[in-house]
């Protein structure tokens, strides 16, 4: 699976998957022995079980109510960045979490490597500017 093709199958899932709490369906798009570091200082999460862990973790508390992913964009060795926004209530408070994910593929259009950068605010607020190529 080229790479485009492979970016925008991962964001779409995403996009749907996170506003779902569909963990399976975001573990479908990893290879076994993937690598996510979810922020730069955290300790990666290694393989489908460690990643599974962190995903139901992180929406454990989460109530989503809108997730929006910005055209990915395309690099070579199968590599893609993309944005994203995300608004939710976590444990009744409003949030909104913004940021993106570099991600890199294998021949099989399954991601081996993500890494996540974000931030989040309070309240439900929209990105300064659109989502970079939407």
């Amino acid at each position: 699976m080229g790479t485009s093709e492979a970016a925008h199958r991962f964001t779409a899932v995403w996009q749907r998957a996170w506003a779902a709490h569909d963990v399976d369906a975001i573990l479908a798009l990893y290879a076994e022995d993937c690598v996510h570091r979810s922020m730069p200082f955290r300790t990666p999460h290694r393989g489908r079980d460690e990643l599974a862990a962190y995903l139901r973790w992180s929406f454990a508390g989460e109530r989503t109510l809108d997730v929006r992913f910005s055209e990915p964009i395309t690099g070579p060795q199968g590599r893609a960045v993309a944005e994203f926004r995300v608004l939710t209530e976590e444990d009744g408070t409003p949030s909104t979490l913004a940021g993106c994910v570099f991600v890199r593929f294998d021949t099989k259009g399954l991601a081996v490597e993500t890494r996540d950068y974000w931030h989040t605010v309070a309240g439900h607020r929209e990105p300064a500017g659109p989502l970079f190529f939407t």
